[in-house]
């Protein structure tokens, strides 16, 4: 209910913000809309995909979401409410054609952050885990792919409810210590791949120049199995005007045996100019608890007409032959 109501006063609030012809008041598509000269932003994002396997088609509304961000002296915040696959049609060559709406309304992110100095931060409430990179952007538009590694979804909880403390160096290189505990139950906890009321992690990330690395460890409580898993992961990251290349590998363990002994990804991207984007990303995973192993070869464009607007197409091709599909999307952030 709160959730819900909530919703409705951040659609409702622009009504009631005063008229304003500064420069604080201008919109400017994707960086959501300034009420006044509040320290208070409203925005959100929508996303639209399709889908071709062999023997179905599906047409899906998958987010629409709204959120509320600012910051005023040493404190800001994130409010992020979403419907997740909201309306989903799959018409299917062998069976009945299936509709499905989804409008249960998800707490993604609400979190408060704290500035201590230019050095320590401090956040309290539900965000996403900071391991790797490709988890660090939870909004579609802003991803290369309609898709997500596998990885992203086997080795560790995408959101956890808890206390973060993050340390940055800065030099001629930047280190990033970030320590994670979570000892008490989810905010909305059937938005995420884990069920879990306990996390603790730590990330070190290493950057210099266009290179960054990073290395990620944690151990999480499932209450869905009533088991404890442990995760390590590597990542990396080399940037450059005309080109992004970025990889993800880590492992999963439950009591002293593998749950997915691999699971990682290479990715370049090309830039061919700032609208048009090319990219290939190779996946592999060996996932035990489900005994499922598998090999992706995806390759992808990405229009964007402007940033926060984007066109994605993407053919994926598997080592199990029946989960080769083509995806396409569209999405953006206002």
């Amino acid at each position: 209910m709160f959730r819900n109501l909530f919703f409705i006063f951040l659609l409702l609030l622009p009504l009631f913000a005063n008229e304003s012809e500064d420069e604080s008041s201008f919109y400017e598509l994707g960086n959501g809309l300034q009420l006044g000269n509040l320290p208070l932003y409203i925005g959100g994002y929508a996303s639209l995909d399709y889908k071709k396997s062999d023997d179905a088609s599906r047409y899906r509304v998958d987010d629409i979401a709204l959120m509320s961000y600012g910051n005023y002296d040493k404190f800001s915040y994130m409010a992020e409410f979403e419907f997740k696959e909201f309306y989903t049609f799959t018409q299917n060559d062998d069976k009945p054609n299936t509709t499905e709406k989804n409008t249960k309304l998800h707490t993604e992110r609400l979190y408060l952050e704290y500035n201590i100095n230019e050095n320590y931060i401090l956040r309290f409430g539900k965000y996403n885990t900071p391991i790797g990179y490709w988890n660090m952007l939870p909004v579609n538009v802003l991803r290369d792919t309609s898709s997500n590694p596998m990885s992203t979804e086997l080795l560790f909880p995408k959101f956890i409810t808890g206390a973060a403390a993050s340390y940055t160096s800065y030099g001629d290189s930047d280190i990033v210590v970030d320590v994670l505990l979570q000892q008490n139950d989810a905010i909305d906890d059937s938005y995420n791949n884990y069920k879990m009321d306990s996390h603790y992690g730590v990330g070190v990330t290493y950057t210099k120049d266009d290179l960054s690395l990073k290395l990620n460890l944690g151990n999480f409580h499932n209450i869905e199995d009533k088991k404890r898993y442990s995760y390590a992961m590597i990542s990396a990251k080399y940037t450059t005007q005309s080109i992004d290349i970025s990889g993800e590998l880590g492992t999963q363990k439950s009591e002293g045996e593998f749950t997915t002994k691999y699971a990682g990804y290479l990715q370049s991207v090309y830039n061919f100019s700032d609208q048009h984007l090319g990219i290939i990303r190779l996946e592999s995973y060996d996932d035990k608890k489900n005994n499922e192993q598998d090999n992706i070869a995806i390759v992808g464009y990405t229009y964007r007409p402007l940033y926060p607007v984007a066109l994605k197409a993407e053919y994926q091709l598997h080592s199990l032959h029946t989960n080769n599909q083509f995806l396409c999307s569209f999405s953006v952030m206002f």
